[in-house]
């Protein structure tokens, strides 16, 4: 007995040794085969000059875009949203405690820091107001009372998945809030949840375009013949790709999107960088004053600003055309706003970031009269409530926001939207990917990061003394400036008086309201 054990255990070592030898002249062959082709091929200096190794240095440049948020970057060092950021949407989303310890990690010295200005008798809780609707559209036939403050921006079903649609359509509903369909046409999924839809209509006229690609009247009446479709948003320019129009890639195109949006399956969407037939504010109007007499809702524009002198020349058409004819709404969108794909030079250089247009703006619709007419929508990386009270406190009337509500259904930035391996599930057509991100409970968190950032704005507005959100003024808000001393936001920005030959448009409009 003890010597069949003994054969056996030398039979086992035999046999291993052997496995073990061949293991070693594999990975000799391989690297040898490596070494082969790295010395003789051409094309890049690093493998020809290191043979093998220099593989290693692609290698840990791929993976360092995973390790690096998780080892190496401190809590407000990544770009484009760093982890103190996403932490706190992720607590608000799953409704956990959001307060810290110790101290903030935030610098407050950095030039163009937004601090607010506490009041020394904050508004109690007993004394806060309720947030009230707010008209949108006061001279179409379906007027729009919008009951939130912060709503969900425009991502296409074909940039997002369904799944991904699905649970922001029914987390929307649980908060109250609009979601903007992006420029990819009206889903059943944008439908499911019954929440408030506002349709964006982009250069491609996805969902409302004839067979020549131009935009339908009759398909237009289609779309507004949904009672959840509450608004139109023409997109004129998207903030991390101004001048260029959209881009879904091939791969994303499948049947069902393909019917949605009016296009061949399996192909890349291309929008075109503008509207072919909008090429001035007067055209502009004109195509806003065809939706909306179509649809009869209320009908605005999207756009990042870079020139802002046509803005002047649209608020001069506007009155010389009757103030019913300007838009409903103005969503200004931040140079530094975010896309599933674009080429770097748009997103990285060009258009003004919101911290500069949305003040720039406001104070122009001030200035032509027509604040009170016009709505302003605030977009491009508002996630927190710190930024979202800013923007109110600018002139916002209301935030939107997309990729905070994508940290909410569990985005880890891993910059992959564009390739349909995003391994949340949110930004895929991969089915096993998607499998990973359940509607049912990602709509609960969805809408646990909205309410939860209204009470947070609150209680910022409360701090500063005022008994809600939108009475929050320049004013309650100072900017660091190069010298580290902060200056009132403002002295930086002052709001402009009423050009005299508009102030009675502006008083009759106000009158208007009033009597509504």
């Amino acid at each position: 007995m003890d010597s069949l054990s003994s054969q056996f255990v030398m039979g086992t070592l035999s046999f291993l040794s052997t496995l073990f030898v061949f293991a070693i002249g594999l990975v000799v062959l391989v690297v040898a085969v490596l070494f082969i082709l790295d010395v003789s091929q051409t094309g890049d200096a690093v493998r020809r000059n290191y043979p093998v190794l220099g593989r290693f240095r692609y290698l840990f440049s791929m993976l360092g875009e995973f390790f690096r948020q998780y080892f190496f970057a401190m809590d407000r060092e990544e770009m484009p949203f760093n982890r103190a950021e996403r932490e706190w949407v992720d607590r608000a989303a799953k409704n956990k405690d959001n307060t810290v310890a110790f101290g903030s990690s935030k610098s407050l010295t950095p030039p163009g820091t937004a601090i607010f200005v506490n009041c020394p008798f904050p508004t109690l809780s007993e004394d806060a107001a309720e947030l009230q609707p707010l008209d949108i559209g006061p001279f179409c036939r379906e007027p729009f009372q919008a009951p939130s403050l912060f709503n969900i921006s425009g991502m296409s079903y074909g940039a997002l998945s369904t799944p991904a649609v699905r649970a922001l359509s029914n987390g929307a509903r649980m908060a109250g809030c609009w979601l903007n369909t992006g420029e990819g046409g009206l889903s059943p999924h944008h439908l499911e949840g019954g929440c408030d839809i506002v349709f964006q209509i982009g250069t491609a006229k996805y969902g409302v375009r004839d067979e020549n690609g131009e935009m339908s009247d009759e398909k237009l009446k289609e779309v507004a013949a949904h009672p959840q479709v509450r608004m139109f948003e023409l997109k004129m320019s998207q903030g991390a790709k101004p001048g260029k129009g959209g881009i879904l890639p091939g791969i994303k195109v499948t049947e069902e999107i393909a019917a949605i949006r009016g296009i061949p399956a399996g192909k890349d969407s291309i929008s075109p960088n503008r509207h072919p037939e909008i090429d001035n504010a007067a055209e502009m109007l004109d195509v806003i004053g065809r939706i909306r007499d179509v649809t009869g809702k209320p009908v605005g524009f999207k756009a990042v600003v870079g020139a802002f002198g046509w803005l002047e020349t649209m608020c001069k058409e506007i009155h010389a055309r009757g103030i019913e004819s300007a838009p409903d709404f103005i969503t200004i969108d931040s140079g530094d706003g975010g896309t599933g794909a674009a080429p770097m030079p748009l997103m990285d250089n060009v258009g003004l970031p919101v911290k500069e247009s949305l003040p720039l703006v406001v104070d122009i619709l001030q200035k032509y009269g027509l604040r009170e007419r016009i709505r302003v929508i605030a977009s491009g990386k508002l996630i927190t409530p710190s930024e979202v009270a800013w923007a109110l406190a600018a002139g916002a009337d209301f935030v939107t926001s997309a990729r905070g509500f994508m940290f909410s259904l569990g985005c880890i930035q891993a910059l992959k939207c564009n390739r349909n391996t995003c391994p949340t599930g949110i930004t895929t057509h991969n089915k096993r990917l998607q499998r990973g991100l359940n509607p049912e409970s990602k709509a609960v968190r969805v809408a646990g990061y909205c309410t939860n950032m209204i009470h947070e704005v609150e209680v910022i507005a409360h701090s500063c003394g005022v008994r809600r959100p939108r009475h929050l003024r320049r004013m309650h808000v100072r900017i660091v400036q190069d010298n580290g001393r902060s200056v009132s936001m403002d002295e930086l920005y002052p709001c402009p008086e009423i050009l005299a030959e508009y102030r009675t448009a502006s008083e009759v409009k106000a009158a208007e309201v009033a009597d509504a």
